[in-house]
């Protein structure tokens, strides 16, 4: 089944170009929006397995818009698309629980590999994007999390599922899921792929683990 997207900015030929990047048989566009406000309508008329967004829009920004769709619909994956990469973008949208965050400049490959990647749930950085994350982390200490939670959290941003990181480490899925909750509390965030992000931006996670 092709992946289900909307397409979310505030100028109709970033749209355009958009949808003919993903105007292949593994994706398919099922909706367009100017705005946050809109998209949220959108998004609950179409049921998009990823959203795509841009940051700094009318009527209803990206973030917030981010913040809402969550609400709306905790199954959908949210990947930001835009030409902005300093940490006063960057981490609200990833506190709020978006799943990825690219640039506009980003080539075509590797857009569609990371809305792929982005529709798996796993966390999708741009290289300028993790290097905010990891400026940031370098001046902020990290949250304490315990060796086993780290374990977790390393197999789970390796695209691991909880039954795979349970088999990895001889342990149930149950306690797969209180791992992770206790993660999800400490680090302040939603969900798996937030976690993740969060793990690297704070220095709990390397990218050579």
């Amino acid at each position: 089944m092709p992946i289900r997207l909307i397409i979310v900015d505030d100028h109709p030929i970033v749209r355009d170009g958009l949808r003919g990047i993903f105007d292949t048989g593994d994706f398919e566009v099922v909706g367009e929006a100017a705005d946050g406000r809109e998209a949220l309508a959108v998004a609950l008329r179409t049921g998009p397995d990823v959203v795509l967004l841009d940051l700094r829009m009318p009527h209803m920004g990206g973030v917030e818009a981010i913040r809402r769709l969550r609400e709306q619909q905790p199954g959908v994956r949210v990947l930001v698309v835009t030409t902005f990469d300093d940490d006063a973008d960057v981490l609200p949208a990833i506190e709020e629980g978006a799943t990825g965050y690219v640039l506009k400049d980003t080539p075509r490959d590797d857009l569609r590999r990371a809305v792929l990647a982005a529709a798996r749930g796993e966390s999708v950085l741009s290289p300028t994007v993790a290097g905010v994350l990891d400026q940031r982390a370098r001046h902020s200490p990290p949250p304490a999390l315990s060796p086993r939670e780290v374990e977790v959290l390393s197999l789970i941003a390796r695209g691991a599922t909880n039954r795979e990181v349970a088999g990895r480490l001889f342990i149930t899925e149950a306690t797969v899921k209180t791992h992770l909750l206790h993660v999800f509390a400490k680090l302040k965030v939603k969900d798996r792929a937030a976690a993740v992000a969060v793990a690297y931006e704070s220095g709990l996670l390397s990218r050579t683990r």
